[in-house]
């Protein structure tokens, strides 16, 4: 794999460094203390494409792939994770999708929106009772052949993006059926926001991501068209499976942004904090502390970028890109865990963003699958799982 970025990555990274430290960086506390949603950055993100980055440009997209993408999602995390996730989760989880799976009336009926950020779509898979078991799907769809409708009913949980005034749909995976051996067909269905019996629930309060919209959904006897099915009947689960894949390289960005971004706030205060007549980086503890954490940061830079470039090369990365989700988000927590120890005791007030970090690096152990599914993906990647 070729490290040198190609002059338009470059650019890109350059761009998206400024406006994270320019725009985001001044305004993003305040709004994560409110525990608000930043419509106003949301906007500008749109209106430099970044939605759009790995789609076509016939659907309103930037022409660019997942490399791209990881390359602004962990610009965007080295200032803030709420913004770079509410990014994460439109593209990875709400727009690709419909991209992938899509017909192609649903494409030009909602990738153009989604691509220029002014819609946001969500990805309904996680359910109270199934966690990281998403095969225990229990939200059904039943085709009501006199209407040509499906109705769908259930509850889905922790769901990313889904209760914005953006929000424009989730796609929902719902059981439609049974295979001959009894096992559940689950399939995946495009649900408008505002469809009739589709309840939004308040936000969640959260441990970290404040500024992040997370809610939980109810369907009860929810109708949509036979034709917002999305790809085949009884292919949900596998489509799913592939659209995880694929994220687990973008968070995987995201939290090699959030362990770099501790790096550079401990030089700061490293150089900026005196103690006992001098720079506290003048001490060899704290120097090999922070060197310590611009190694793990930059090893994760390496996992994901490889885990892209074999994605856009079209090549095998399921095992690359678990080994790159659970390397990154290991080291993100600890490099938080750093950062805010060499910033003592104001690393534990909220107006320092080690603060913010560390609430926020937990749940990367967690989301797209927690760190002990990446072990068993990579367990049965090398052949040994049964």
């Amino acid at each position: 794999m070729d490290h040198n970025l190609s002059p338009e990555l470059q650019d890109l990274r350059r761009t998206v460094e400024a406006f994270a430290h320019d725009v985001i960086a001044p305004k993003i506390g305040d709004y994560y203390e409110r525990h608000e949603f930043p419509y106003e950055i949301v906007r500008e993100m749109g209106r430099m494409g970044l939605f759009g980055l790995p789609f076509p440009e016939e659907y309103g997209g930037m022409g660019g792939d997942y490399l791209a993408l990881g390359i602004a999602l962990e610009e965007l995390a080295r200032v803030d994770s709420s913004v770079a996730i509410t990014l994460e989760a439109g593209v990875s989880l709400g727009a690709m999708p419909i991209h992938l799976y899509g017909t192609e009336a649903q494409k030009r009926e909602w990738l153009p929106r989604l691509c220029a950020g002014e819609m946001l779509g969500a990805f309904g898979l996680t359910e109270p009772d199934g966690g990281s078991d998403a095969g225990a799907t229990r939200t059904t769809a039943r085709l009501d052949e006199s209407t040509d409708e499906w109705v769908i009913n259930g509850t889905k949980c922790f769901i990313t993006n889904s209760g914005t005034d953006i929000t424009g749909l989730v796609t929902v995976t719902a059981v439609t059926g049974r295979t001959p051996e009894g096992k559940p067909r689950i399939s995946s269905i495009i649900v408008p926001s505002g469809t009739p019996g589709f309840t939004v629930a308040a936000p969640y309060s959260k441990v970290g991501w404040n500024a992040s919209d997370t809610r939980e959904l109810s369907f009860a006897d929810v109708r949509v068209p036979a034709e917002n099915l999305l790809g085949k009947e009884g292919r949900g689960f596998a489509q799913f499976l592939r659209i995880l894949d694929e994220g687990r390289i973008a968070i995987s960005a995201l939290a090699t942004g959030l362990a770099q971004g501790c790096v550079d706030e401990s030089v700061k205060y490293a150089k900026e904090r005196h103690a006992f007549g001098r720079p506290i980086g003048a001490n060899q503890a704290i120097q090999f502390k922070i060197a310590d954490m611009e190694m793990k940061a930059h090893t994760a830079r390496l996992a994901w970028r490889d885990a892209a470039s074999r994605l856009v090369a079209g090549e095998p990365f399921k095992k690359e890109a678990a080994l790159a989700k659970l390397y990154s988000s290991t080291v993100a927590v600890d490099n938080a865990r750093d950062a805010t120890q060499i910033h003592g005791g104001y690393g534990f007030m909220n107006e320092y963003p080690v603060a913010r970090m560390w609430r926020d690096s937990k749940i990367l152990e967690i989301g797209e699958g927690t760190s002990e599914v990446q072990r068993m993906l990579i367990a049965r990647e090398l052949g040994l799982a049964g």
